[in-house]
């Protein structure tokens, strides 16, 4: 290598450890604790590469970037950070930092990833690949240690070639964080090919996908609903690739160990799929959470040239009180019924209650063994009665509570059918425009499977 590398770290370990490294492969090295100091530097024209921690005691070297692109537009940064954060990564690819690493990173890795910017010294801003989501779209928000935790993993592995695993339940989220893995890697400008059952059904389908995906990255979205045939394909498809090769991302909300020794799920494939295995926390895992996500829904909507509106106190408790079965999917339209079920500026909590359509307040009253569905209905019913003290529920009730049966009735339908929608409509005894209707309704997932019961 040859040029002059500018390192800004508070860290004097990490100072020495990059500066005799850089030293040893022939840069000239001027390592400094101070952001301050670094973009004097930079403005005097000094230096070919900067290698910068995000947290200094001046200052955010990620607030500082687009200033050095300000005075030094052809100036290569590659941005460090033991913050591990997936909004980390995503907010250096969006001040355009030529490389990002998460502390404690791999020497030789980033002594590569140094050589390759002095190389190109900085690369043009390339145009965001087709379908990508802009940082504020994408729903990865929170700070509990849950969060925190996947944060940390997910920035750990996204410049790997290693296979990845994302599970977690229906509506947490499993799409995007695969989606967000690629958009910011080292493939963000080859393509993103989402792979379904009937994508494999032909002979020459694993060579189509291989072929759409060049050295992109390939999602297996729910891989656990695939039965044993396409299973066996995408084994083999696996097995025949050579280098470079599409990287590998699979998502499923079944336990696969578990249908690994139920039989249901091939060994080899289970193993070729688990270089890493990233878990979603449900959102009832990470309460403290809605909030944020619920701004983060309103605001967005407001940017859409939707109506803004805010949440009471009273209405932010109720939200944390709920037990989320539908995850952050079920947040999102919850949110989006909100903000056009009413006029005034801050929604209540009379209107949560509305929208939701459930009481809150501890767990609801399980069923006895043989008791009939309309005891417990009924049971339910005068529970949440009974938590008004005396004064009655919300005017709707009727369609709120027809509304919080429908749902898992189309769901179990759904899933019993393999997501033939044409045969759940028939099954449920109603028009196949209705189902559809009432599924975009109720955000209700659907997740195709050739093999039906």
């Amino acid at each position: 290598m040859d040029g002059t590398v500018l390192v800004a770290d508070d860290d004097r370990t990490i100072r020495t450890v990059l500066t005799q490294a850089l030293t040893r492969a022939g840069c000239r090295v001027h390592a400094t604790s101070s952001l301050v100091t670094l973009k004097r530097w930079v403005e005097e024209g000094r230096g070919d590469l900067v290698i910068s921690d995000v947290v200094m005691p001046d200052g955010n070297g990620l607030e500082a970037l687009p200033e050095i692109a300000g005075m030094r537009p052809d100036l290569p940064v590659i941005v460090i950070s033991a913050q591990n954060t997936i909004m980390t990564a995503i907010q250096a690819a969006e001040a355009e930092a030529f490389d990002y690493l998460p502390k404690p990173f791999d020497l030789p890795d980033l002594m590569k990833r140094a050589s390759r910017a002095l190389e190109q010294k900085r690369r043009a801003p390339s145009p965001r690949p087709n379908g990508q989501q802009e940082v504020g779209d994408l729903p990865l928000v929170g700070r509990t240690p849950a969060m925190q935790s996947l944060y940390r993993l997910v920035a750990r592995v996204m410049n790997t070639e290693l296979s990845v695993l994302i599970t977690g339940e229906s509506g947490t989220g499993k799409s995007l964080i695969a989606r967000a893995i690629h958009d910011f890697s080292d493939r963000r400008n080859s393509p993103f090919v989402v792979v379904t059952a009937d994508d494999l059904t032909q002979m020459d389908g694993p060579a189509r996908v291989l072929s759409k995906a060049g050295q992109g990255t390939i999602l297996f979205d729910e891989i656990g609903d695939l039965d044993a045939e396409a299973q066996g394909r995408i084994t083999r498809m696996l097995d025949s690739l050579t280098d470079p090769a599409p990287r590998v991302i699979a998502t499923s909300q079944n336990d696969l160990s578990r249908r690994l020794k139920d039989g249901a799920f091939r060994q080899d494939l289970y193993y070729r799929l688990g270089g890493v295995t990233i878990p979603v926390p449900a959102l009832r895992e990470r309460l403290e959470d809605i909030p944020s996500l619920a701004e983060h829904f309103l605001a967005r909507a407001e940017r859409d040239g939707m109506t803004p509106r805010m949440l009471s106190q009273d209405a932010v408790e109720l939200l944390r009180a709920y037990p989320w079965p539908g995850n952050v999917r079920q947040l999102e339209n919850t949110v989006q019924r909100l903000l056009v079920t009413g006029s005034e500026i801050e929604i209540s909590k009379s209107e949560v209650e509305a929208t939701l359509g459930t009481p809150t307040g501890g767990p609801m009253p399980t069923a006895d063994e043989g008791e009939k569905l309309s005891a417990s209905v009924a049971r339910h019913l005068q529970r949440y009665f009974d938590l008004h003290g005396g004064t009655l529920p919300p005017p709707g009730l009727y369609q709120r509570i027809l509304r919080e049966v429908e749902v898992p009735l189309i769901e179990i339908a759904l899933d019993a059918t393999g997501g033939n929608q044409a045969k759940c409509a028939d099954l449920l005894g109603i028009n196949r425009n209705t189902l559809r209707k009432k599924i975009t309704e109720s955000g209700i997932e659907v997740t195709r499977r050739r093999k039906l019961m």
